[in-house]
């Protein structure tokens, strides 16, 4: 019953569709039809070129995902599975609202803000990564997933150091692999279509020339 109340706080609070509500308040756009289609911070922010909508929105949608792990530690305290399972599920629902038909962004933004409290250096781990690959290849999409995927190896690879630094800690290393690994791959997912696009556009170019 905790693990159904905790998928449910979890969901409605990450199923709150930001992006798309401030721009049809703010701008009378339709992000779902705009841009890519991307209901989340980076495709605000490349529609109307406004930076401080663009970092509003992230921080919006980073506090849905951190106020679905602080409500679940402030209720059941010292527990992993709670709030972990809570901001699983505000991912999912941010990346799959079912206010606006099952779409809605890629869930960066929302698993940052749950991070920080849970594990802030699986955070570090991925911007750090993340930093490096864009000052390399200068595309947003790429570094994206380039910082989840290695993340996930480095996860894998050191997770009892990982699990030494989360918090409540986990019950074992297991749970806390599953954990990270199901956020980095919805993630993951999000970026399948993306990266798609991207290739074949980088293919269109590369026969132009």
């Amino acid at each position: 019953m905790l693990y159904i109340l905790s998928a449910a706080v979890g969901y409605i609070l990450g199923s709150f569709p930001s992006a798309y509500i401030f721009l049809k308040r703010a701008k009378s756009i339709d992000i779902t039809k705009t841009g890519t289609g991307n209901v989340g911070a980076m495709n605000a922010f490349e529609i109307t070129n406004s930076k401080s909508l663009g970092l509003f929105i992230f921080l919006v949608d980073a506090l849905k995902g951190l106020l679905s792990v602080y409500l679940m530690i402030l209720i059941f305290h010292l527990n992993f599975i709670l709030p972990s399972i809570a901001l699983l599920f505000a991912v999912v629902g941010h990346c799959y609202s079912p206010w606006i038909s099952f779409k809605g962004g890629r869930g960066l933004a929302t698993a940052t803000g749950g991070l920080l409290l849970l594990s802030p250096l699986l955070v570090f781990l991925w911007i750090s990564i993340w930093g490096i690959s864009y000052l390399v290849k200068r595309e947003i999409i790429i570094s994206n997933v380039l910082a989840t995927v290695f993340s996930l190896i480095l996860i894998f690879s050191f997770s009892s150091f990982f699990f030494r630094f989360t918090f409540p800690r986990p019950d074992s290393l297991q749970t806390f692999n599953m954990f990270a690994s199901s956020i980095l791959l919805i993630i993951m997912i999000k970026h399948f279509e993306p990266l798609q696009s991207l290739i074949t556009q980088n293919k269109v170019y590369s026969t132009k020339d």
